[in-house]
């Protein structure tokens, strides 16, 4: 098995300050902080995807903005590959699949922002490419939802997603746990 990390628009938007802000981001990013930690003192690759928004009403991750920068919590070290895309997928018209393959991952650890959006749709579109897939609940984020003039609590918009994920798309796991369980 080898090992590669994704960090999916752990940008500064979805911060407190930032323009789109979600429930829990600082903790996350504390959370995706610790397994970006472990794959840097392994010297295992690491693959930053930044959202860029490309339409022109958009409201946040506006090009050239504070806002759209990777945080602090998870910024790039040399050497660590950034990935630019501009919808939900993180392979939809990227070289995430070209960078991946070129490093012969085929485990993908997984972290990121939101996760009823982009981390969702990237952690399918990665088995649909046939990658093993590991998702860190306790390094993802997300906000509250609304449907049908009912609010959906951010916390059970993330425990929905997770249940919907778990086994059939990839196996959940906090922080913690995982670099317990790797080393």
């Amino acid at each position: 098995m080898n090992l590669g990390l994704v960090l999916i628009d752990i940008q500064n938007d979805y911060f407190p300050g930032g323009k789109f802000e979600l429930s829990q981001a600082y903790q996350a990013g504390i959370n995706a902080s610790k397994v970006l930690a472990f794959f840097r003192k392994n010297e295992l690759p690491v693959f930053h995807v930044q959202h860029i928004s490309s339409e022109k009403d958009a409201a946040f991750f506006l090009p050239d903005t504070k806002g759209m920068e990777i945080h602090k919590s998870v910024f790039p070290s040399d050497g660590e590959l950034r990935i630019m895309k501009h919808t939900p997928d993180s392979f939809f018209q990227t070289n995430l699949k070209k960078e991946l393959d070129s490093q012969k991952v085929d485990h993908l650890v997984i972290c990121g922002m939101m996760m009823h959006m982009c981390v969702d749709t990237t952690v399918r579109s990665a088995r649909n490419f046939g990658y093993s897939v590991t998702l860190i609940e306790n390094a993802c984020a997300t906000k509250d939802l609304i449907w049908n003039n009912t609010i959906i609590p951010a916390s059970t918009v993330q425990a929905t997603f997770m249940a919907a994920l778990d086994n059939s798309f990839a196996n959940i796991m906090d922080a913690d746990g995982w670099i317990k369980q790797a080393h």
